[in-house]
């Protein structure tokens, strides 16, 4: 995908499966690419959110708990949650980090924007229509 894709991006969500090794393997090479595409100026404070799907799947997950959190502190403390799709654990916890760290990184960021002078159109005032006068 095109940088175009990841432009304006505020936050990330890395998802693996929590029952192939190979998913959680790649998440690294992921979050590098997103990175690459993005190129945000803050790169180390850029807001992630890891997510293992599948944790219905007791008897199936092989990536541990260790694994996971040693991932997460090397990243600056990623926050991480467990979910499943299948019968909707965390989902709602999940999309509502991720919105409240788009929303902090936004607010910071327009905060130290200087905007150019901006004309803007205005709906309430009826403008007085001018007169022309012919002699």
């Amino acid at each position: 995908m095109g940088s175009s894709f990841y432009r304006n991006s505020e936050a990330c969500v890395l998802v693996f499966d929590l029952t192939t090794e190979d998913s959680f393997k790649n998440i690294d090479q992921w979050r590098i690419e997103f990175l690459r595409m993005l190129n945000p100026p803050d790169e180390d404070e850029f807001p992630f959110i890891l997510v293992g799907n599948k944790s219905d799947r007791e008897n199936d997950v092989i990536i541990t708990k260790e694994q996971i959190e040693a991932y997460c502190r090397e990243h600056h403390n990623m926050v991480y949650f467990a979910t499943s799709a299948m019968d909707g654990t965390n989902l709602e916890e999940a999309f509502n980090k991720v919105a409240e760290l788009a929303l902090d990184r936004y607010q910071r960021n327009n905060m130290e924007i200087v905007l150019p002078e901006t004309k803007y159109l205005k709906f309430d005032k009826k403008e007085e229509k001018k007169k022309k006068c012919c002699l």
